[in-house]
């Protein structure tokens, strides 16, 4: 596998050194509100240079991480199905490699080309997912493959009790009564993530870590398709990514970044933060 030409600062170890593999999967076909989360990936990498490859955070550096840029797939735009196929072949790969994936969308639905790859390697598998929307529609406007439907389509491959939902503030009526039956759903913040987090390192479950970033609240986060006000703030966004990496994450993805909806740059700079701070997390 070759390097991307322009990679996420400090992310350019050779691949056969690297622990952690970024790929992107730039589609938003699905997108029901604003598009444009297809671009999301490669505004990462070219902003990403506006930061320093050192957290002050975590005390930690990307200089001293084995990290791995594979690029953007080039996916089908007028296939749901393909484009899920391809991310679903470039997962099985770097998983096959013995490497953590990570994937950069993209509309949230090609989690799901992901989670399809890391569940056949780990059947117990288990989903923290960080989003304002619910996403458990058994289908939008008729098609079972959407970004409203991502975690319902997730929840048919997984079944009860692994998929935990937080920061949730959005969705019809029959996702929240989907939810309070099927699956572990903690709304409106990141309540009892560290509890859960505990419980998930202490069994040794494989965890799925995927974040929409419009978990944010718009006011720090308004480059995004379908904002939500009552977000989490970045620090607590931060906060989670900490609790969360602390459980046995085998693989991940970022997501839903649109950033020609904030001209002014801050999402795009606020999503390279998170990524770096995920990155070090998991490193």
């Amino acid at each position: 596998m070759k390097s991307n030409i322009e990679t996420f600062i400090g992310c350019d170890s050779p691949y056969g050194e690297a622990r952690i593999v970024l790929f992107g999967a730039p589609f938003d076909s699905t997108t029901s509100f604003r598009p444009g989360a297809r671009f999301g990936s490669a505004a990462m990498r070219h902003e990403s240079f506006g930061l320093e490859t050192y957290s002050p955070y975590q005390d930690k550096d990307l200089a001293d991480c084995a990290v791995f840029d594979a690029g953007d797939l080039e996916l089908c735009f007028g296939s749901a199905e393909s484009a899920l196929a391809d991310i679903q072949a470039r997962t099985e790969e770097i998983l096959s490699d013995g490497k953590l994936p990570l994937l950069l969308g993209g509309e949230h639905l090609v989690t799901l080309g992901a989670v399809r790859a890391v569940c056949r390697r780990y059947p117990d598998l288990h989903i923290l997912h960080f989003d304002a929307h619910a996403d458990l529609r058994d289908d939008y406007l008729g098609a079972r493959l959407s970004h409203a439907c991502v975690l319902r389509r997730c929840h048919d491959l997984l079944g009860d009790g692994r998929i935990h939902q937080f920061g949730i503030r959005s969705g019809e009526r029959e996702e929240f009564r989907f939810a309070r039956d099927h699956t572990d759903l903690h709304p409106f913040s990141f309540d009892g993530l560290e509890g859960l987090a505990r419980r998930l390192a202490e069994s040794g479950a494989p965890v799925y870590l995927t974040i929409d970033l419009d978990c944010l609240d718009p006011s720090a986060f308004p480059g995004t398709g379908t904002p939500e006000a009552g977000g989490v703030t970045f620090l607590q966004l931060l906060e989670a990514i900490r609790l969360a990496a602390g459980t046995r994450v085998v693989a991940a993805d970022v997501n839903e970044l649109a950033p020609m909806l904030d001209p002014s740059g801050v999402s795009t700079a606020t999503a390279c933060k998170v990524l770096r701070e995920l990155l070090l997390a998991l490193s």
